[in-house]
């Protein structure tokens, strides 16, 4: 797990997946498909967007990176949320790991910031 700024995390997602933005969170499978190995892979989280996204929600920048953490793990298990249905099977999942409301519940299913893949890189 990487814990950076918004300038590294937008050089990742520029670098791997073409987005040329920064981002919440990125995920880096080591296995094809995600998932598939004992070894799961790397999670980078961007701390500045975590502190304005947690101020924005009124909630504790501690929350808002475990949000961050689960939903770049989920991803490195091989879920997904560009389909409704396996948005509403990841958001249960995050809420599971969570114990209350994750990252793709609050999108809700199919909108708001859904993600889109690059090469090898997933991300929100």
């Amino acid at each position: 797990m990487l814990i950076c700024s918004d300038a590294v995390i937008r050089r990742l997602n520029r670098e791997w997946r073409g987005k040329d933005r920064a981002t919440d969170v990125l995920s880096f499978p080591l296995t094809d498909p995600a998932g598939a190995g004992p070894w799961l892979g790397d999670v980078v989280l961007s701390l500045d967007t975590a502190e304005r996204r947690a101020r924005q929600d009124a909630r504790a920048l501690g929350a808002e990176l475990d949000r961050y953490l689960a939903h770049g793990i989920l991803h490195l298990l091989g879920h997904d949320h560009e389909r409704a249905a396996d948005a509403a099977r990841m958001a249960a999942a995050e809420e599971r790991l969570l114990r209350g409301e994750g990252m793709v519940g609050a999108a809700g299913a199919g909108g708001g910031r859904a993600p889109s893949r690059g090469a090898r890189g997933r991300g929100r």
